[in-house]
Protein backbone atom coordinates (compact mmCIF):
# COMPACT_ATOMS: atom_id res chain seq x y z
CA UNK A 1 0.00 0.00 0.00
CA UNK A 2 1.36 3.45 -0.93
CA UNK A 3 2.17 5.87 1.85
CA UNK A 4 -0.43 8.60 2.23
CA UNK A 5 1.16 11.98 1.60
CA UNK A 6 1.84 13.98 4.72
CA UNK A 7 0.68 17.50 5.25
CA UNK A 8 3.15 20.00 3.82
CA UNK A 9 3.99 23.44 5.17
CA UNK A 10 5.49 26.45 3.42
CA UNK A 11 8.38 28.07 5.23
CA UNK A 12 10.23 31.31 4.48
CA UNK A 13 13.96 31.30 5.31
CA UNK A 14 15.97 34.52 5.35
CA UNK A 15 19.26 33.68 7.08
CA UNK A 16 21.60 30.74 7.55
CA UNK A 17 19.09 28.27 6.05
CA UNK A 18 19.25 29.90 2.60
CA UNK A 19 21.08 28.21 -0.26
CA UNK A 20 24.82 28.82 0.09
CA UNK A 21 24.62 29.54 3.83
CA UNK A 22 25.93 27.40 6.69
CA UNK A 23 22.70 25.68 7.80
CA UNK A 24 21.26 25.06 4.32
CA UNK A 25 22.42 21.42 4.49
CA UNK A 26 19.72 20.83 7.11
CA UNK A 27 17.11 21.43 4.38
CA UNK A 28 18.87 19.27 1.80
CA UNK A 29 19.44 16.27 4.08
CA UNK A 30 16.63 13.79 3.36
CA UNK A 31 17.23 12.17 6.77
CA UNK A 32 15.68 15.31 8.28
CA UNK A 33 12.48 14.96 6.26
CA UNK A 34 11.16 16.39 3.02
CA UNK A 35 11.98 19.85 1.67
CA UNK A 36 11.37 21.27 -1.78
CA UNK A 37 12.55 24.69 -2.96
CA UNK A 38 9.67 26.76 -4.35
CA UNK A 39 11.49 29.99 -5.18
CA UNK A 40 12.69 33.32 -3.91
CA UNK A 41 10.34 35.62 -2.09
CA UNK A 42 10.06 38.76 -0.04
CA UNK A 43 8.00 39.62 3.03
CA UNK A 44 4.91 41.66 2.18
CA UNK A 45 5.28 43.45 5.51
CA UNK A 46 8.45 45.26 6.53
CA UNK A 47 10.54 43.76 9.31
CA UNK A 48 13.91 44.61 10.85
CA UNK A 49 16.50 42.02 9.84
CA UNK A 50 19.71 42.48 11.82
CA UNK A 51 23.00 40.70 12.40
CA UNK A 52 23.52 40.31 16.13
CA UNK A 53 25.86 38.95 18.76
CA UNK A 54 29.56 38.25 18.35
CA UNK A 55 28.53 35.17 16.37
CA UNK A 56 26.95 37.25 13.58
CA UNK A 57 23.57 35.57 13.74
CA UNK A 58 20.76 36.93 11.54
CA UNK A 59 17.64 37.84 13.52
CA UNK A 60 14.24 38.88 12.19
CA UNK A 61 12.75 41.06 14.91
CA UNK A 62 9.05 41.03 15.68
CA UNK A 63 8.62 44.73 14.94
CA UNK A 64 6.25 44.65 11.96
CA UNK A 65 6.27 47.88 9.96
CA UNK A 66 9.88 48.73 10.80
CA UNK A 67 12.86 47.87 8.63
CA UNK A 68 12.51 46.61 5.08
CA UNK A 69 10.77 43.97 3.01
CA UNK A 70 13.06 41.01 3.66
CA UNK A 71 14.34 38.76 0.87
CA UNK A 72 14.56 35.01 1.35
CA UNK A 73 13.62 31.61 0.00
CA UNK A 74 10.39 29.62 0.21
CA UNK A 75 10.39 25.88 0.81
CA UNK A 76 7.68 23.30 1.17
CA UNK A 77 8.49 20.95 4.06
CA UNK A 78 6.88 18.03 5.81
CA UNK A 79 6.19 17.83 9.53
CA UNK A 80 9.44 15.98 10.23
CA UNK A 81 11.52 18.72 8.56
CA UNK A 82 9.51 21.43 10.31
CA UNK A 83 10.41 19.81 13.64
CA UNK A 84 14.11 19.87 12.67
CA UNK A 85 13.82 23.55 11.77
CA UNK A 86 12.06 24.21 15.08
CA UNK A 87 14.99 22.54 16.88
CA UNK A 88 17.54 24.67 15.04
CA UNK A 89 15.61 27.86 15.74
CA UNK A 90 14.88 26.78 19.33
CA UNK A 91 11.15 27.27 18.82
CA UNK A 92 9.23 28.05 20.97
CA UNK A 93 11.79 28.80 23.72
CA UNK A 94 13.85 31.33 21.77
CA UNK A 95 12.19 32.17 18.47
CA UNK A 96 8.52 32.31 17.70
CA UNK A 97 7.04 31.02 14.47
CA UNK A 98 4.09 32.64 12.73
CA UNK A 99 2.42 32.74 9.33
CA UNK A 100 3.12 35.78 7.17
CA UNK A 101 2.44 36.71 3.56
CA UNK A 102 5.37 36.31 1.16
CA UNK A 103 5.47 37.77 -2.36
CA UNK A 104 7.01 35.23 -4.71
CA UNK A 105 9.62 36.87 -6.97
CA UNK A 106 9.15 34.94 -10.24
CA UNK A 107 5.36 34.83 -10.11
CA UNK A 108 2.75 37.43 -9.40
CA UNK A 109 1.65 35.51 -6.35
CA UNK A 110 1.45 36.04 -2.61
CA UNK A 111 1.62 32.93 -0.45
CA UNK A 112 1.36 32.35 3.28
CA UNK A 113 4.45 30.88 4.93
CA UNK A 114 5.77 30.14 8.36
CA UNK A 115 8.71 32.28 9.41
CA UNK A 116 10.75 32.60 12.58
CA UNK A 117 10.74 35.86 14.57
CA UNK A 118 12.47 37.06 17.71
CA UNK A 119 9.81 38.39 20.09
CA UNK A 120 10.29 40.72 23.05
CA UNK A 121 13.56 42.07 21.71
CA UNK A 122 15.13 45.21 23.17
CA UNK A 123 14.49 48.40 21.20
CA UNK A 124 18.22 49.20 21.03
CA UNK A 125 18.54 46.42 18.43
CA UNK A 126 16.72 48.72 16.01
CA UNK A 127 19.84 50.93 16.04
CA UNK A 128 21.74 48.21 14.15
CA UNK A 129 21.75 48.32 10.35
CA UNK A 130 18.37 47.06 9.14
CA UNK A 131 18.96 44.73 6.20
CA UNK A 132 16.74 43.51 3.39
CA UNK A 133 18.86 40.41 2.80
CA UNK A 134 21.34 38.30 4.76
CA UNK A 135 24.61 36.81 3.53
CA UNK A 136 27.42 35.58 5.75
CA UNK A 137 30.51 37.54 4.74
CA UNK A 138 34.12 38.08 5.68
CA UNK A 139 33.04 41.26 7.50
CA UNK A 140 30.33 39.41 9.46
CA UNK A 141 31.15 35.67 9.33
CA UNK A 142 28.51 33.45 10.90
CA UNK A 143 29.86 31.31 13.73
CA UNK A 144 27.96 28.00 14.00
CA UNK A 145 26.88 26.50 17.32
CA UNK A 146 29.56 23.84 17.08
CA UNK A 147 32.18 26.61 17.38
CA UNK A 148 30.52 28.49 20.26
CA UNK A 149 30.96 28.04 24.00
CA UNK A 150 27.93 26.01 25.10
CA UNK A 151 27.60 28.09 28.29
CA UNK A 152 26.75 31.25 26.35
CA UNK A 153 23.09 32.27 26.22
CA UNK A 154 22.48 34.09 22.93
CA UNK A 155 19.48 35.92 24.38
CA UNK A 156 21.73 37.40 27.08
CA UNK A 157 24.04 38.67 24.35
CA UNK A 158 21.15 40.53 22.72
CA UNK A 159 20.30 42.55 25.85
Amino acid sequence: MAKVSEKLFKIFVYGTLKNGEFNHSLLTNANNGFARYLGEGKTVEKYPLIIGTRFNIPFLLDKCGRGQNVNGEVYEVDEEMLKKLDELEEYPEYYDREIQEIKMEKRDEVTKCWLYLMRNCPDHLLQKPLLNSYHSSTDFPYKPRSERDSDINIKDEMI
